[in-house]
Order: C-alpha cells, then sequence, then structure tokens
C-alpha cells in the first residue's frame, strides 16, 4: 500500500523528534564518543603527515600513533592546569578588579553629571550593583574546567579507537555478504574520513595561528592570564561565525576591570578584532578551500540544533557532524535531496563520487 506525501512527512519529522531527543538525553554518553572520534580524524591526519617525512618514514605506523596520542594527552593535562591555575589567579584579583569597575563607574558619573540624578541611582542599583565578578567570571571558568575534565574520558575513547580502527574494514566486509555494498559503504567512509580530516587538521593550524597572533597582543597590552584567553581563543575559533566574537569578548570585557580604562579596553579590542578578521578573511579561506561543501544557511541551521542539544562542545562539533551526514545522504539515493539542500555548490563530482548505498 502505497502512502500519501503527508504520511510520509509526518513520520519523518517524528522519526526526527525522536532522534533528536535521543540525542539530548543520550548526551553524557554520546557526546564523548562522538569526541573522541573526532579526536582520532585529527590524530590519524597528524600520524599520516608524520609517518610520510623522510626521518620517520621507516617507523610502525603504531609508534608514532601512540606518540601522538600521548602528545595529546600532555596537551590536555596542560590545558587543565592552566584553566585551574586561571581559576585560583582570578579569585584572587577579583576584589581588584571591582574595585576598578566602581572607580570607572564614579568616573563617568562624574563626567556626565549623573550623580545628582535620583535616576542613575535607581539603575545603578538594578544593573551595576547586581553583578557578581566573581561568581560570573568562576562560572565560566567551570565551563572550560567540566569540558576539560570530560576530555580525559575522550581521550580513553581514542586510544581505543585507534586500537580498533585497522580492523574496521575486515568487519565491514563481514557484515555485509554483497562485495559491491561493502566496497560502497566503505568508499563513503573513506570520503568521510578525507572530508574531516583535512578540515580539522587545516581548522586547527588556523587556530593556532589565531592563538599565537592574540597571545602576542594579550601580552603586549599587559592583560591578565594572557596565556589562557589566547588558548580560549584558539579553541572557541572551531565554532563557525559567533566563536571568534566570543573569543575576543571574554578577554575585552575582563580587560576593562582589570584596567578600569574603556579607552584602553577599546584599543585592546580592535587589536584582536583586526587579528580574528586577517585570520578569519584572509587566511582561513586560501587554507580551508574547499574541504566543507556546506550552505551558510545550514551552517547557522546546524550551529543551533547541535547547540540546543549538546551545548558549547555540540557548537565545536556542529560542522564536523553536519559533513558526516551530508556525505552519507548523498551516497543514498532516497536521501540524496538532502544533500542538495545542504551542499553550498552542486558539484556533482562530490555528489556522485560514490555508488548509491541503497538504491532499491
Amino acid at each position: 500500500m502505497q502512502t500519501s506525501p503527508f504520511v510520509n512527512i509526518v513520520l519523518s519529522a517524528m522519526l526526527l523528534f525522536l532522534i533528536g531527543w535521543f540525542l539530548y538525553l543520550g548526551r553524557p554518553i554520546l557526546l564523548p564518543i562522538v569526541a573522541a572520534v573526532i579526536a582520532v580524524y585529527l590524530l590519524i591526519s597528524a600520524s599520516d603527515r608524520l609517518k610520510s617525512l623522510p626521518v620517520l618514514r621507516h617507523l610502525p605506523l603504531v609508534i608514532i600513533r601512540s606518540f601522538l596520542l600521548i602528545v595529546f594527552t600532555l596537551a590536555i593535562v596542560v590545558l587543565a592546569t592552566v584553566v585551574a591555575a586561571t581559576a585560583r589567579e582570578i579569585v584572587a584579583v577579583v576584589p581588584v578588579y571591582e574595585a576598578n569597575v566602581d572607580a570607572l563607574v564614579d568616573h563617568l558619573a562624574d563626567v556626565f553629571d549623573l550623580d545628582r540624578q535620583e535616576l542613575w541611582d535607581e539603575l545603578r542599583a538594578v544593573t551595576i550593583d547586581q553583578i557578581d565578578l566573581r561568581s560570573a567570571a568562576l562560572r565560566v571558568l567551570s565551563g572550560f574546567t567540566n569540558v576539560g575534565m570530560s576530555i580525559f574520558v575522550i581521550v580513553i575513547y581514542a586510544a581505543f579507537i585507534m586500537l580498533e580502527r585497522d580492523g574496521f574494514e575486515r568487519k565491514l566486509r563481514a557484515i555485509w555478504a554483497d562485495e559491491a555494498r561493502a566496497r560502497a559503504t566503505l568508499q563513503t567512509v573513506n570520503e568521510i574520513n578525507r572530508k574531516i580530516s583535512d578540515y580539522l587538521e587545516v581548522k586547527t593550524l588556523i587556530n593556532i595561528i589565531l592563538g599565537a597572533i592574540c597571545y602576542v597582543i594579550l601580552w603586549f597590552m599587559d592583560v591578565d592570564f594572557a596565556l589562557f584567553w589566547a588558548v580560549a581563543i584558539g579553541f572557541l575559533n572551531y565554532i563557525p561565525y559567533f566563536g571568534s566574537l566570543l573569543g575576543v569578548a571574554f578577554p575585552a570585557v575582563l580587560s576593562v576591570a582589570q584596567f578600569g580604562s574603556l579607552s584602553y579596553s577599546l584599543l585592546l579590542t580592535v587589536l584582536l578584532v583586526i587579528a580574528q578578521f586577517v585570520v578569519g578573511s584572509i587566511i582561513e579561506p586560501r587554507m580551508v578551500g574547499r574541504h566543507m561543501n556546506i550552505s551558510p544557511v545550514i551552517v547557522l541551521i546546524s550551529l543551533s540544533i547541535w547547540t540546543a542539544l549538546w551545548g558549547i562542545p555540540g557548537a565545536i562539533l556542529a560542522i564536523p557532524l553536519t559533513s558526516m551526514l551530508a556525505i552519507i545522504f548523498a551516497n543514498i539515493s532516497q536521501t540524496r535531496p538532502i544533500a542538495l539542500v545542504i551542499a553550498d555548490r552542486i558539484d556533482e563530482t562530490e555528489l556522485v563520487s560514490v555508488k548509491p548505498a541503497s538504491g532499491r
């Protein structure tokens, strides 16, 4: 019996709702696994690059991958240490910051002759006086700390995934009795591996460059916790469009509390924005190129959906996850129209690069 288009739409909507609810409820379990898979993409890409070097060409691949996993783990430990140290230092200097903010507010009130107006007292009572700088700073830092703690779980998952990776092809061929279907599935997986690895490799390099430039600016401007904010800027730049704005906003706002000077903080903001513009508008387009074929509108929609489901980690993983879905949809005849909607460019060589895995 043939079902009506309306019934198909309703059933599809119900299925999407159930999948979204499952992803939301399963966040504590699914997020570390997905993040570990993304980390493995990056580690595998780096190991392949190192393996191509003349000096390391003769080393077994397992040694190179193990070395990179150790380096990755040490980097996480350093990051967690920096976050913990920054949290303690911020707690220590919060009283000074609060005094600087009060002094700045009093100065602005004197300049604009606001102290004599009762309206100013009422506005200050419901706005500035309600701000608890200590609790706000600790809430932000606790978010970074929670991410750092969960990454230790991701490292464990990544280690086991890397160990199992070499046997994946044999298992996949054993699952599919049809050799053609197994080959098409493997081609789809390889296409996902190639695109995600290339994107993460380039994006990580760009974020390191951006973080280094911002560190120089923050250090030169004598901003407290320059290393921490530089790492945060590079980390948040994984989030498309809005990540760079958040990365600039945090140190810029905190500099107002540190220096008590709007002009100095404005200069810092301008320098950080220039760095973001140069990297985001000049360097990144040249390096990223055509690695991701996703419509900007779809990027915004996927960013909203994954952020609603998994928070900041979901925003960071939004582009790789959406790209995976686009490649899978492009290679299944029934879902190929969805891939066409997701794509920014209708490139037939990309969308029909693999024989459909289920055409009947």
